[in-house]
Formats: C-alpha cells, sequence, structure tokens
C-alpha cells in the first residue's frame, strides 16, 4: 500500500535538492534515514523530516511496519519564484531569483501485507463527543403566561432589594471604602 507525504515550498532551489534525493531513491527506510545523517547538505534536514512524517502517515493511518517500508518514488518539482533585485555598476540592476521546491514522497511495502487503512464503524459514531466538541443547543419548550408572571413578581422584589441595599449603605466616602474592603477579607 502506497503512503505519500509533500513537502511544499521549501526555500532551496529543486537542482540542490534533486543532488540528496538522488542518493536516496530505493532504499529501504531504515538505510535511507542512516545516509541522510552522514550527508553534508543543507537539504538534508527537511527530507530527512519529510520521510520520517511518510513513516508516521504509514505506521499511524495504515498500520504499516517502517521494517517493511522502502522509498518507492521521490521526487522535486520547481515551486514559486521570488524575484529581487541587486545593484550593480553604471546604474543597472541585477535579477536574483530565490527559488523554492515541492518534494514529494511515496513509500511501499517490500512484502504486501493485509492491513488497511482505518475506517470509522457505527460504534465509532455512538461514541460521545469529544471535551472540545461544539454540541448541540437543546430548545426549551418555555410558556409564555407564566415567564409573564414570574417577571412581575421579579421586579417587585428586586425593587424592594435595591431599596434595602441603599439604606445600608454608608453615604460618606470613608464608608464606602470601609465596606469596599470588607467585602474583600469576607467580613460584613
Amino acid at each position: 500500500m502506497e503512503v505519500t507525504a509533500k513537502l511544499r515550498y521549501l526555500r532551496t532551489s529543486p537542482r540542490k535538492v534533486r543532488l540528496v534525493i538522488d542518493v536516496i531513491r530505493g532504499m529501504r527506510v531504515e538505510e535511507a534515514e542512516y545516509q541522510l545523517g552522514f550527508l553534508n547538505k543543507g537539504a538534508t534536514r527537511p527530507i530527512l523530516k519529510l520521510l520520517k512524517s511518510a513513516v508516521a502517515n504509514a505506521e499511524n493511518n495504515f498500520e504499516l511496519e517502517k521494517d517493511n517500508l522502502f522509498i518507492k518514488k521521490i521526487f522535486v518539482d520547481q515551486g514559486p519564484t521570488l524575484k529581487r533585485w541587486k545593484a550593480r555598476a553604471f546604474g543597472r540592476a541585477g535579477e536574483i531569483r530565490k527559488r523554492s521546491s515541492h518534494v514529494t514522497i511515496i513509500l511501499d511495502e517490500i512484502k504486501k501485507s493485509t492491513a488497511k487503512k482505518k475506517t470509522t464503524t457505527k460504534k465509532d459514531a455512538t461514541k460521545p463527543d469529544k471535551p472540545g466538541a461544539k454540541k448541540k443547543k437543546e430548545q426549551k419548550v418555555v410558556d409564555y403566561k407564566e415567564v409573564k408572571k414570574e417577571s412581575k413578581f421579579s421586579k417587585d422584589e428586586k425593587d424592594k432589594e435595591s431599596i434595602d441595599e441603599q439604606q445600608n449603605k454608608p453615604t460618606s466616602g470613608i464608608g464606602k471604602i470601609r465596606d469596599r474592603f470588607s467585602r474583600r477579607l469576607g467580613e460584613k
């Protein structure tokens, strides 16, 4: 079963990346990682990271073993080129092309196994939602007459409470400050 991983917009020219990928093409994954560890090129770190990503995809998504994988295809395509200018003699400008690359790696099994891609089953669908998942809001059926009666009584009670609070509050500035600190300390 083929497993794919892509690295896009690598800020290295495709020509320099091809020097690295030509070394590991067709190798087993373990041998390729070993080779990349000793290559003295700038593109080796991103290519090694891409290879490890492809292996992780194979192990987690397709349940394949790392020992049974090899690099079936690896290729580089040219990405967008950034154009910059540098001042030259006699008022001229020299163009500088900053090239980028898109790298694709395809891994395959040496010995075919019966492992298949994970699929969701009906049991998975009935599992409770994850803690961060949004839940559907339940609609409440409310009787309008009951709400109107409750709101009428609550207004009267609120008015009485606010009058009592106003009578008990001190009017001077020092008393207000004392009340504020006593509330913070939990005293009354």
